[in-house]
């Protein structure tokens, strides 16, 4: 059953890892997809290969720290497709775990200026045409950022997903009354180049399920939280770690 028929989606770091899964089973279930990112070349090829499998989407490269790309971005879908059903923001960066003091400003700010900017730009200049098509944000957080979950060294992440994580929170609270729904994910430990290379065998002890996740895991909660079957569900923080936050 096509989900998201007649809808259009943007996901934003759509080039690789969860962006570019969840991209792929959106077209799957009917939506027009336009992938956003930094990378043209990967970005190119996700949304050929996705029109080549018989889907509709479009590639549009995209630095969603940047206001002027951002209001490009959605000017031209607009242009393109007439309307915005849904916006995953997706797009992220994490740094390697380091000890405070030897963490770079300009890093740290690099962080929030990917990982909450980019959200609060693209979120602002969406905002308005979801409103009229009663439309749904998700937002990528991770568990690093939720309350009840601390490890490691990577200071600027965890607290830029956190800062996510409330966004979220407001948003749903504020926007549900207009009849636009917003919820976010907490991906665990997934198999995408955010890993920087670590073996993923290293967490499957930490995660009661016993595997390291895959973005086709994630890909499939964001089309149920996107999707009329959620249509009761705003301000959901939503786990998707095996288990690992428990």
């Amino acid at each position: 059953m096509n989900k998201l028929e007649n809808k259009v989606a943007i996901v934003t770091g759509a080039t690789s890892g969860i962006g570019a899964a969840t991209a792929r089973l959106f077209a799957q279930n009917g939506a027009k997809v336009v992938l956003c990112g930094r990378s043209t070349d990967k970005g190119m090829a996700v949304a050929e290969g996705i029109n080549q499998a018989g889907g509709t989407a479009m590639f549009i490269t995209c630095d969603v720290t940047s206001e002027e790309a951002v209001k490009a971005m959605v000017q031209q879908t607009i242009d393109t497709y007439g309307k915005i059903d849904i916006l995953f923001n997706n797009a992220g960066t994490m740094l390697p775990s380091i000890e405070i003091e030897r963490q770079e400003y300009e890093l740290w700010k690099e962080t929030f200026d990917v990982n909450v900017n980019g959200y609060f730009l693209v979120s602002k200049y969406v905002k308005t045409h979801l409103l009229e098509t009663k439309g749904v944000i998700l937002n990528n957080a991770s568990i690093a950022g939720m309350q009840s979950y601390a490890t490691g060294r990577s200071y600027p992440y965890s607290a830029s997903k956190a800062a996510i994580i409330q966004f979220s929170h407001m948003m749903a609270k504020n926007y549900g009354e207009e009849g636009v729904r917003v919820n976010c994910i907490c991906p665990g430990v997934i198999l995408t180049p955010i890993l920087h290379g670590r073996d993923p065998k290293i967490y499957e002890e930490r995660i009661p399920l016993g595997r390291v996740g895959t973005p086709e895991d994630v890909a499939k909660v964001a089309l149920f939280l996107v999707s009329d079957d959620a249509a009761y569900l705003t301000g959901v923080v939503l786990p998707v770690d095996g288990g690992a936050s428990l």
